[in-house]
């Protein structure tokens, strides 16, 4: 018997999510995030979001539409630009409340919640500025004989992940072709429900035909449902359908340092639809080219 479909639109997905989650998105700064979601998030009613990202233009455009009051994050850039700009004015100005961690931390954290454990042992943070800029964290002692003292990372429990990949079918299974998995899949396992966003949408027959089984990071027992947004990590990178628009990233990052020229650049790119969007920006790249 055939598993059901899946599949959903992106309205669908947002409409499931609620005001006051805990909301994680995969992804890496700059690189395969899940932006037709989160795009679609700025247009929504959504507010009070607790976003747990290893931060980029998702955490960037979500504070600054004033949707997310709380970030956990172990960074926020856009790679080839060091600093998430719009990050960084609402880090500055304390519109949100800040969580950061080491990233090994944060992985751990996202291993505790996939194990449905209350908390991880760990030696990172030890010795650093984390434990006292996090008072909240706190330490455990071996019960063996060495009675080491280890950071007790908390679980980052969350209400739901999103997560960008390559493939998927539309039983939920999905697949990365790109060089690295990141940690899309402890997102979607530390999450009670977790949606992929997709390029494309295959017959599950054609995900092992040219890629190893192991790029299958996520399976259908981890999704709640599953999108196909062509282009839809725009303008991060989809490795290898295509890499990050460096032409856009600059504009983005250039306008979100001046209020007015931000008002201009989101009426331009993020007044509309996800259709409005790809439009804009095909617009954008024939003016540059002109």
């Amino acid at each position: 018997m055939k598993a059901p479909s899946k599949e959903l639109s992106i309205d669908d997905v947002v409409g499931r999510l609620e005001s006051g989650m805990t909301l994680g998105i995969g992804g890496w700064g700059s690189r395969r995030k899940p932006m037709a979601l989160v795009r679609a998030i700025l247009r929504s009613d959504l507010t009070d979001l607790h976003v747990v990202s290893y931060a980029g233009p998702d955490v960037g455009l979500l504070l600054a539409a004033g949707k997310a009051s709380k970030v956990t994050y172990a960074f926020a850039t856009l790679d080839s630009i060091p600093l998430e700009p719009l990050f960084g004015r609402a880090r500055q100005d304390g519109t949100a409340e800040f969580r950061e961690w080491d990233e090994g931390m944060f992985q751990t954290g996202l291993r505790a919640a996939a194990q449905r454990l209350p908390f991880l042992p760990m030696r990172a943070g030890l010795g650093s500025a984390v434990l006292e800029n996090d008072p909240a964290l706190r330490t455990v002692t071996s019960p063996y004989d060495d009675g080491e003292e280890l950071v007790a990372v908390p679980a980052l429990t969350l209400d739901v992940a999103l997560v960008h990949m390559n493939r998927a079918d539309t039983q939920g299974n999905a697949q990365y072709l790109g060089p690295d998995p990141y940690f899309d899949d402890l997102f979607c396992m530390a999450a009670r429900e977790a949606y992929v966003s997709t390029e494309q949408i295959i017959d599950p027959a054609g995900l092992t035909v040219d890629a190893p089984l192991q790029s299958l990071i996520i399976n259908r027992t981890m999704v709640a449902g599953v999108v196909e947004t062509p282009n839809g990590a725009h303008f991060t990178t989809c490795t290898p359908t295509y890499e990050r628009d460096e032409t856009f990233q600059k504009a983005y990052a250039t306008a979100a340092k001046d209020p007015d020229d931000w008002a201009a650049f989101s009426e331009r790119f993020l007044s509309g639809d996800e259709d409005a969007y790809q439009a804009a920006v095909k617009a954008f790249h024939e003016e540059a080219a002109s």
